[in-house]
């Protein structure tokens, strides 16, 4: 098998493995009932203070529309709070309850510690070698975007 061929496989499983276990990782517990949809939806949130849902919306590359459909089940699961905006009422501003806060904080958790995971097989070398090349697959990913 080729470099290419090695390269394709290689993204193609770590793409495939990162969702499901991430996935896995976050369905324990009293998080059972979230999504990997939803836990990126509540990591864009983040925990810092409310934003508006165009922001969000940008944020995750998604629709307002649906986005509002993905705030609604995060609402009625107790993880997003949706309060209007004093300065304008039209803006509606999205945060995380609590609930929402851990799920926040284990997803975190589990990048930290995946992250860590590969560092500590790497040289510095290596590291900023890896760090390159993902930001070189990163750009090109963009580039489709646009």
């Amino acid at each position: 098998m080729d470099i290419k061929e090695t390269l394709n496989r290689l993204f193609v499983e770590l793409f495939r493995d990162i969702n499901n276990i991430e996935e896995q990782q976050i369905k324990t517990g009293e998080f059972h009932n979230l999504t990997l949809n939803d836990m990126h939806v509540i990591d864009a949130i983040g925990t810092d203070q409310a934003k508006n849902m165009s922001s969000v919306a940008k944020a995750l590359n998604v629709t307002v529309g649906t986005l509002t459909i993905a705030i609604n089940g995060l609402v009625k699961k107790g993880f997003v709070e949706r309060v209007r905006s004093e300065e304008d009422r039209r803006v509606v501003l999205v945060s995380l309850t609590s609930k929402g806060k851990k799920a926040y904080l284990k997803h975190e958790t589990f990048h930290k510690e995946m992250i860590e995971s590969v560092i500590d097989r790497l040289n510095e070398e290596e590291q900023e070698i890896l760090a390159k090349s993902l930001g070189d697959l990163n750009k090109y990913f963009l580039e489709l975007q646009s």
